[in-house]
């Protein structure tokens, strides 16, 4: 039943209590408090919205940074990425396979904003090895939804 609450919570974070109860199943409490116990659990662990920024008169660069690192004896790739998520322009961190270990994703007003956290922040940890920075020009789709779609075309009845 929870992978049922979470995948309806992760489609529509804003569904009424009551309609999300029906859809399930379940009573509104018995819906609640496993929500309630899943957040205690950090099984959810927010809410959030999603702002498609180029819409808005809003600057924001986002950029997806690689980062190689030397893994620290004992602690391994922790330790690094505890500190590295403490920064507030990082948005999501993720530990990879491949050529790079992480990539950190993060929002700025510019490149140069960018650039002066990969060079002052990042780059400048004792573990860090490399960096690659990849600036994201479009967005085409976030978190599962189609951030720009076609208008449809409709059709013109002809009749001779």
């Amino acid at each position: 039943m929870r992978e049922e609450i979470l995948r309806l919570l992760e489609r529509n974070g804003r569904i009424d209590l009551c309609d999300a109860a029906k859809m399930l199943g379940m009573t509104e409490v018995d819906l609640a408090n496993e929500i309630a116990q899943m957040e205690k659990e950090q099984i959810i662990c927010g809410y959030t919205t999603l702002i498609n920024w180029d819409k808005t008169s809003t600057e924001k660069v986002t950029a997806l940074i690689e980062v190689k690192v030397t893994p620290q004896r004992g602690r391994g790739f922790s330790q690094f990425a505890e500190k590295i998520c403490q920064y507030p322009e990082v948005e999501s961190m993720y530990l990879l396979s491949g050529n790079y270990d992480f990539v950190v994703i993060l929002q700025g007003k510019t490149m140069r904003e960018v650039a002066r956290f990969v060079s002052d922040k990042l780059a400048v940890v004792d573990s860090v090895l490399s960096t690659s920075t990849l600036f994201v020009l479009k967005k085409y789709k976030d978190h599962g939804s189609i951030l720009e779609s076609k208008p449809k075309a409709e059709r013109r009845r002809i009749t001779l």
